[in-house]
């Protein structure tokens, strides 16, 4: 159902989004640098992009704390341009997404901004499913959120629940049913499997500089990592929904909008640091947005497909 991308990139701890025939998916590895040549830049491919009212609707998989959970859904309602939130704010990222991309759609006419709202939550706290999921349970998974038409179905696997290639090789997912019109996403939480990979800069590396880890902006090393890769997934779902929308290289594994930009959250970024970052005066922790409910996250910057550069927020 899936397969793995693994690009010239080593000595840094990133994300990077793959595809299969039917599903596009993401993972997040260990990768260096790198810059391709012009003729390889991220590119749009005519195909469809998410716009308008995009509902998503969340499947928690194991146990989650109330506290986590409205880190996410807190997250979630900051996607919107109407966010009045002090800048740098989620809704500046997401703008960017709607600039850079979504208004430069041209298989989409008279495109509208996107705008995300939270359609509903379900919660499978049991694992029905058991611990150890494989990817083409996905999508199984996906459905029982009940997606909508040009919705998203964000799965999300507690700490303890493993997942084929969970830490090898990825740290999320996204895929889609074209015919149905519908996308999902998947994200696990690396607290206790791999934090160094899918949760860093919060966590020192499991390879590469050992840079002091930075200090989360929820308290919570997990839950603030996956806020990172839901970030990165959902920017692919948007931009590169059914694998024929702006995406670089080999469209069964891309880099997208933001796994373009490996491991940079702020100006100066390189590998073993995450760039230059906001810090909270009161709690000590590194941040590039306010979001919701005076919320702060780490969000990856965006690929410009026009310049070439990484767009960061700071």
């Amino acid at each position: 159902m899936a397969s793995s991308h693994v690009a010239a990139l080593a000595l840094l701890v990133s994300v990077l989004l793959l595809s299969s025939a039917r599903v596009s998916s993401g993972g997040r590895t260990l990768l260096e640098l790198y810059k391709p040549p012009a003729s390889e830049l991220l590119q749009y491919h005519n195909g469809a992009v998410l716009q308008g009212h995009i509902p998503v609707s969340i499947i928690w998989y194991g146990k989650f704390t109330p506290a986590q959970k409205a880190v996410v859904t807190d997250f979630l309602q900051s996607l919107t341009t109407a966010s009045s939130a002090p800048t740098p704010s989620v809704s500046q990222w997401w703008n960017t997404i709607n600039q850079l991309y979504l208004s430069k759609a041209k298989a989409v006419k008279n495109a509208v901004p996107a705008q995300m709202a939270l359609a509903g939550q379900v919660t499978d706290a049991a694992c029905s499913l058991g611990k150890r999921l494989t990817l083409a349970q996905l999508p199984a998974l996906a459905a029982r959120a009940k997606p909508k038409k040009g919705g998203i179905a964000l799965v999300l696997t507690a700490q303890d629940v493993a997942v084929d290639g969970f830490c090898m090789s990825r740290c999320g997912l996204h895929g889609s049913d074209a015919r149905a019109g519908t996308t999902y996403v998947w994200v696990g939480n690396a607290a206790t499997q791999c934090p160094g990979q899918c949760a860093w800069p919060f966590h020192k590396p499991i390879y590469g500089p050992q840079t002091p880890a930075l200090v989360p902006p929820s308290g919570d090393v997990g839950v603030d990592g996956m806020v990172m890769n839901i970030a990165s997934m959902v920017a692919g779902t948007v931009t590169n929904p059914f694998r024929d929308g702006f995406y670089q290289g080999d469209k069964d594994a891309p880099l997208e909008a933001a796994t373009a930009c490996p491991g940079v959250y702020g100006s100066g970024a390189y590998p073993g640091f995450a760039g230059n970052l906001a810090v909270d005066r009161t709690t000590g922790a590194s941040y590039n947005a306010n979001g919701a409910n005076g919320r702060k996250f780490l969000l990856p910057a965006l690929y410009d497909p026009a310049s070439g550069a990484c767009s960061t927020l700071v």
